[in-house]
């Protein structure tokens, strides 16, 4: 049975955070100090995240999952969960291309440690990765990250080619006056290292409060500097996914922008997430959870735990408000939430 929300969209993408947990302090993402970590007991098991994805899968046809954190590598042994959720199968009924398969299975990540884990993750059972890289400067790297680590997520992006994900996609937080002077050399980038990088609007989500709009460089303002320099094409429309995607005339390539602001995609949103503590969302932006948690550890049977997703998307708004008078920016930062 497919989940539709009430706006006629069809829930195919679950957001699983592992842990609330990172190894780097992104300027746009976390404070530099002073964050209290979720407590052990309160992370869902890789049992209890395997048993919701299992019920996404198998009751609503769900067919993308996607990992997150936090950084979701920090989370120990996280490839038998990858092991579990790719055992998973999209009933064969389902209007998918994936009927009968395992959910499409993907992870986002800074990338700082894929040097020793790429390849275990891959023999895992993931399909495709993600790798965050906001400046190719190693100086203006480490003060947006706080985190000296420039050459490992290199080392990083090298090691998820070599155990054979392809393509590999890289993301670019823009935000102007800190490196929206690297768009050009990003995509160049890019184009010579065989990955395709997905520059992504700043978005509400920091820790700090310091989000202002016109901190946010449009996508058509990225598009235009990488045009001017290596003219584009652009690609179908989206549809679900959240990249608007050109590919380089020359043939060298494909890039892909994000525009959470400026250009919002939540017409087409098929997502929702789970927190790492087993919070139901049906959006980034939500201001209402739901506990699945609490489900999980009294007892519930999985007509319990359908009941409420179901419930949950029922809720589901139309857009996060961005930009509008009636945006209220959600309790939790992105690494809470889970990106």
């Amino acid at each position: 049975m497919e989940l539709v929300d009430p706006h006629g969209r069809t829930v195919r993408d679950l957001r699983i955070s592992v842990t609330d947990r990172c190894n780097f302090r992104c300027t746009y993402c976390m404070p530099e100090e002073g964050m209290v970590w979720l407590e052990k007991s309160h992370i869902l098991t890789f049992e209890e995240i395997e048993r919701v994805a299992r019920i996404c899968v198998e009751h609503f046809h769900v067919d993308s999952l996607r990992l997150t954190g936090g950084e979701p590598t920090v989370r120990a042994h996280l490839p038998v969960l990858i092991d579990k959720l790719a055992a998973l199968r999209v009933p064969s009924d389902a209007t998918s291309p994936r009927a009968g398969k395992a959910p499409d299975l993907a992870l986002t990540t800074n990338g700082s440690t894929l040097r020793n884990n790429a390849a275990e993750l891959r023999g895992a059972g993931l399909e495709r990765i993600n790798i965050s890289l906001d400046s190719l400067q190693r100086e203006k790297f480490e003060r947006m990250t706080r985190r000296d680590e420039f050459e490992n997520v290199l080392e990083g992006i090298r090691a998820a080619q070599a155990a054979g994900f392809d393509p590999v996609k890289v993301n670019a937080v823009i935000e102007r006056g800190v490196n929206d002077d690297e768009i050009v050399a990003l995509a160049e980038f890019g184009r010579e290292h065989a990955v395709e990088v997905r520059f992504i609007e700043f978005m509400p989500l920091d820790a700090s409060d310091e989000w202002e709009r016109n901190k946010v460089v449009s996508q058509d303002e990225i598009v235009s500097a990488i045009a001017a320099v290596y003219p584009l094409r652009q690609l179908a429309a989206r549809g679900a996914a959240p990249a608007d995607r050109w590919e380089y005339e020359d043939g060298r390539g494909t890039v892909g922008v994000i525009p959470s602001v400026t250009k919002p995609f939540c017409g087409d949103c098929d997502r929702v997430r789970l927190t790492s503590d087993g919070q139901f969302r049906t959006c980034l932006f939500a201001t209402n959870e739901f506990d699945v948690r609490a489900l999980l550890r009294n007892g519930a049977s999985d007509d319990d735990i359908t009941d409420l997703i179901r419930r949950a998307v029922g809720t589901k708004w139309a857009g996060h408000q961005i930009g509008h008078v009636t945006f209220v920016k959600p309790r939790r930062t992105m690494s809470q939430i889970g990106g």
